[in-house]
């Protein structure tokens, strides 16, 4: 399966954080939506991040050892989507700058807001709740 997926994150505790290259970063506890495709194995990707042990890569893993994903929506896609449906998070959503982007134009990959805005605007996308207890 290929395609574009959210995360949905929760944040419990406000903190700062080393992300990799991009330097230092501040996060309030919130809701965070993070967009990202995999091409080459949905599944495989979303079974990776919600892994606790993995060696670092993305900047999601680095927000990751933080908090918590609590739902995963995909879009199934032969076709390189995340950058447009970040623009529409983008447009819903506040951003967390540079985050998640460093290989596009996008000025993020990483949302937060409400769980209730974040779950609206994925649906909007027409995204589908992907389950959890299958990567369990």
């Amino acid at each position: 399966m290929k395609g574009t997926y959210l995360l949905v994150i929760e944040l419990p505790i406000t903190t700062t954080i080393q992300v990799g290259k991009q330097g230092v970063m501040h996060f309030e506890r919130d809701w965070y939506g993070y967009v990202g495709s995999a091409l080459n194995g949905l599944d495989q990707r979303i079974r990776r991040h919600l892994s606790t042990q993995k060696k670092f890569h993305w900047h999601i893993d680095y927000l990751l050892s933080y908090a918590k994903i609590t739902q995963v929506f995909i879009k199934e896609s032969t076709r390189r989507e995340e950058c447009h449906l970040a623009h529409v998070f983008e447009q819903a959503l506040r951003t967390i700058p540079g985050f998640g982007c460093s290989d596009c134009t996008c000025a993020s990959h990483l949302f937060f807001g409400t769980i209730e805005k974040i779950i609206r605007t994925a649906t909007s996308l027409h995204m589908k709740l992907y389950p959890l207890d299958a990567n369990s």
